[in-house]
């Protein structure tokens, strides 16, 4: 087991993982050798290590299984392993009400700045005020906005019955690359109507970089853009210029290119005239102690499920 810390901290138990054999589970892969860790293994489970036709060839034939202890399965070359017949799975929908609220609390956290007006109460703002309330910004009221939701899969679902439960409008929008579905309104069409985009496709050769400055030059003026899916949706330089140019009302982010950032990330800048409109957060969506523990339960399952001969969550 690659990169295991993530998701059991170093302490919290994979249920049934023990009953299944020799196993052994490395916190952080690090600078150690992929290859190093992984040789003689039958079943390879892993997080973020990038598992590459190269490897798998490596470990043949007697690697036999990939587990992948996440949703996305762009670490692995599932190709690949379909050809070298090596059984490849996933854990869809695990961590979708967590991921949930991450994505509610962005736009809720842009839109009224509620750590800013907390900030401003407790450095003496309010106490000496002359009124009984003030504003540091205008504060919208969602209801009857429109959130547009790329990615209506179990994520993406569970996003729009929040926002309809707030009183929005939620426009499912076609992602780039998936199958036409006659309840999809066109990307560039449903960008034009958005108060706020939302995403939560996969990232694939179709999707990389969906968000780049023609995406961005079409949605609404002011409007916000959360990202809880994946960094590589987002071309990052085309968002800074949107920033700078002040064509996004805001932006919040639970991923990056890269994770972790450099130190000298422009994104992550306290001092850029657009700061108060981002937000960053360090991967945490997925990462709830509920969803954590759904996610141990379910790799264990997938593999005692391949043991046995049966199909569980296979995408190979």
């Amino acid at each position: 087991m690659l990169d295991a810390f993530t998701a059991d901290q170093g302490r919290s138990p994979w249920p049934g993982l023990d009953d299944l054999g020799k196993h052994s589970n490395h916190a952080r892969v690090g600078n150690s050798s992929i290859e190093i860790l992984c040789e003689g293994a039958t079943a390879i489970i892993t997080n973020k290590a990038m598992i590459s036709e190269a490897l798998m060839l490596k470990f043949a034939p007697t690697l036999r299984y990939i587990g992948v202890s996440a949703t996305g399965t762009n670490i692995v070359d599932v190709n690949a392993a379909k050809k070298l017949g090596i059984a490849v799975t996933n854990v869809p929908g695990y961590s979708a009400p967590s991921v949930a609220q991450l994505a509610i609390s962005l736009m809720l956290s842009l839109s009224l700045d509620v750590a800013g007006h907390s900030n401003a109460v407790k450095s003496g703002a309010w106490a000496n005020g002359a009124d009984f309330c003030f504003f540091l910004r205008p504060l919208p009221e969602w209801a009857g906005k429109t959130m547009v939701v790329v990615g209506h899969g179990a994520i993406g679902s569970a996003v729009a019955n929040i926002a309809k439960a707030l009183g929005m409008q939620v426009v499912a929008a076609q992602v780039p690359g998936a199958p036409i579905k006659a309840d999809r309104v066109p990307l560039y069409t449903a960008l034009g109507e958005a108060d706020v985009v939302s995403l939560h496709c996969p990232l694939t050769p179709a999707t990389d970089r969906l968000v780049n400055k023609v995406f961005l030059n079409a949605m609404k003026q002011g409007a916000l853009l959360i990202n809880t899916s994946r960094g590589g949706l987002v071309d990052e330089a085309a968002l800074l210029d949107a920033l700078d140019e002040g064509r996004i009302g805001g932006v919040g982010l639970d991923v990056l290119n890269a994770e972790p950032p450099p130190q000298n990330h422009p994104l992550l800048n306290p001092n850029a005239p657009w700061a108060q409109r981002v937000i960053v957060t360090p991967h945490i969506g997925w990462g709830t102690q509920e969803a954590r523990e759904r996610l141990r339960k379910e790799v264990v399952l997938n593999l005692v499920a391949f043991v046995a001969g049966e199909r569980r969550n296979r995408v190979d």
